[in-house]
């Protein structure tokens, strides 16, 4: 599990623009794909080598809730959940007594905080950034989120503060399950009809689960956790009272995961939501199986779950590679179509292909349709080879990395799932430019 930096603050002091430019540029592993819908109050980052989660509280709205109400909420999860706290304030405005209240607040907890004095893009301003010491902390930094100036020097602060070691719940011989998805689509039922067992507390009320639950079992000789999710919801309704860690929550429980299972509710349908969702495990390159939930409580005939894959390929553009499984948790109708898929999917997240191979596929796909000119350079690809699993990652050494449109690039993955079996997990393809 990666350690958690948060951003905190009071209003209008920079939080996101900083947030922005810490996930964003040369360190963002995040990448925007065509049809998933984000707001990005959660990232991951990277700063020479170290990786760490990020939680933006400026995405934080509470309407209609007097100052101090909202600063307390962003401290708490804060306080709550993070390994390091980076506490902004505007070099513009100075010091006021609204950042000291922010600082009694952090002052009783034993997590390291950093001060990052925002919009100091002129050198007239160096000076007005001591006045924050005032504050007792020993690492102030001044930055400016608007023009990167200081992110460097504020990343590594970070990293000298950052727990020595990243803490792996699970060895590599056990499976790791989260069960993600909206409030109450039935992921607690979901969970319960896969152990068989009544384990964790099912109910119809919305926000049941605000932790993660973790629950490890045998099945067949293997080792299995399933990691059950505080549902997620959209913006603006996240935040309401204890709620308000769910979302940091569920996403630490994707990270943990090997195959994200995404509920959906076949009553409801298809929401902007769910998608919003599968965004967050693609961009943490997990395998994923869509389970469609309540199948007993929808009328069917022989074309219903034909309609319905049809109806869900054509929303999920993006996942097109991930199985599909229709099931009433409640009533443990079809639970067992699940474990087949479980295994394969593992499988496939797993799998390695060799070096001759890969080669033997990437070429020919290159002289079935050859790359046209992008950036004013036509693609070379001289060799390819594996480098990771979980998810498969290929590193294909080119003449120039920036010379491959990313349809081309999605060509070649085509290739490699019509050859291999990749089905449930994501691939990355990097290029590089060789030497």
């Amino acid at each position: 599990m990666l350690p958690i930096v948060a951003i905190v603050g009071r209003p209008n002091v920079g939080k996101s623009t900083l947030f922005n430019r810490i996930v964003g540029e040369r360190i963002a592993i995040t990448n925007d794909t065509a049809g998933v819908t984000r707001d990005r109050i959660y990232a991951q980052a990277e700063w020479l080598g170290r990786k760490f989660n990020v939680i933006d509280t400026g995405g934080i709205e509470i309407s209609d809730a007097p100052f101090l109400t909202e600063i307390k909420a962003q401290v708490e999860i804060a306080i709550e959940e993070a390994d390091v706290i980076v506490f902004v304030v505007d070099v513009r405005t100075g010091l006021i007594e609204d950042d000291r209240e922010v600082m009694k607040m952090l002052y009783s907890q034993k997590k390291p905080v950093l001060i990052a004095v925002n919009k100091v893009d002129d050198q007239k301003y160096m000076h007005e950034i001591y006045d924050f010491y005032q504050l007792g902390v020993d690492d102030v930094v001044a930055v400016s989120g608007s023009h990167g100036v200081g992110i460097g020097d504020l990343l590594e602060k970070i990293c000298l503060a950052l727990p020595t070691k990243d803490l792996e719940d699970y060895d590599d011989a056990t499976t790791k399950i989260s069960i993600i998805g909206r409030p109450n689509v039935g992921k607690s039922s979901l969970t319960n009809a896969i152990l068989g067992d009544e384990r964790v507390i099912v109910s119809s009320i919305e926000g049941t689960t605000t932790d993660a639950i973790d629950t490890p079992f045998e099945k067949d000789g293997k080792n299995y956790v399933v990691i059950d999710t505080a549902g997620l919801r959209k913006r603006g309704k996240i935040w309401e009272s204890v709620e308000k860690y769910s979302v940091l929550r569920a996403m630490s429980a994707i990270e943990r995961s090997d195959i994200a299972m995404l509920v959906i509710d076949a009553e409801t349908g298809i929401l902007e939501q769910d998608k919003h969702i599968a965004g967050y495990a693609l961009d943490a390159g997990k395998a994923m199986i869509l389970v469609v939930n309540k199948w007993d409580a929808i009328a069917k005939d022989d074309r219903t779950m034909g309609e319905w894959v049809l109806k869900l390929r054509a929303e999920f553009q993006f996942l097109t590679y991930i199985p599909i499984a229709f099931v009433s948790a409640k009533k443990k109708q079809r639970i067992q179509t699940l474990f087949p898929l479980i295994e394969k999917v593992y499988e496939n997240f797993s799998r390695r292909v060799t070096t001759s191979v890969l080669n033997e596929v990437i070429t020919d796909a290159i002289s079935l349709n050859p790359p046209k000119e992008h950036n004013h350079v036509k693609i070379k690809v001289f060799y390819a080879t594996q480098v990771a699993s979980k998810p498969p990652t290929f590193v294909l050494f080119v003449n120039e990395s920036d010379a491959m449109h990313f349809s081309y690039q999605r060509y070649l993955e085509n290739r490699l799932r019509e050859r291999f079996d990749f089905e449930g997990t994501p691939l990355k393809l990097i290029l590089r430019k060789r030497d």
